[in-house]
């Protein structure tokens, strides 16, 4: 599989650093060049959290209702359950790393989302426009959003990952996994 993956709708790239089978599933390791205006929306995850560390430009990260700017050097983790986010406000490129622990299932979906994207199945935010594609990402990513009660998403999410399953559409994301 390829290193670096690049995601043409919301226009940054990842490179795999250490990927999970070369950590038995402990972490992912990436390196993330985002663009000005690049990022993703407020959620959080159950089973992960995510550390990251800025190697050159400034990120914004917003975790738990606090916004922060990091600089080259500055770390900030995001635990399992902290309402995060991360983008870049700055006029150039951000780079930084990221570590996913326990890898969970992050990578794949990672690389089944930014292929979706590149083959052009997203929408502007890089959403899947296939609405079962997205319920196997956002249950394999176990990624929720706040405002919803935690218990619903879950059942609609893990329901609905199941009946994609069962439709076989998942067959249809395993060319990204090669």
């Amino acid at each position: 599989m390829k290193r670096t993956i690049e995601n043409p709708v919301v226009g940054d790239r990842v490179t795999f650093l250490k990927t999970s089978k070369e950590t038995n599933g402990e972490y992912v390791h990436v390196e993330v060049e985002l663009k000005p205006g690049g990022g993703n929306d407020l959620h959080y995850h159950t089973c992960f959290e995510e550390h990251f560390e800025v190697v050159e430009g400034h990120l914004n990260v917003k975790c738990n209702g606090t916004e922060y700017v990091l600089g080259p050097g500055d770390k900030i983790t995001a635990p399992a359950y902290s309402v995060h986010r991360f983008y870049n406000k700055s006029a150039g490129d951000v780079r930084f790393k990221a570590i996913v622990e326990p890898a969970f299932k992050f990578e794949e979906g990672i690389r089944i989302a930014y292929g979706l994207a590149a083959d052009g199945r997203c929408s502007k935010k890089g959403l899947p426009r296939n609405f079962w594609h997205l319920a196997i990402l956002i249950d394999m990513g176990e990624t929720y959003f706040p405002g919803i009660p935690y218990r619903a998403q879950r059942l609609l999410y893990k329901g609905f990952g199941r009946m994609a399953r069962l439709l076989g559409k998942h067959k249809e994301l395993q060319k990204y996994l090669q």
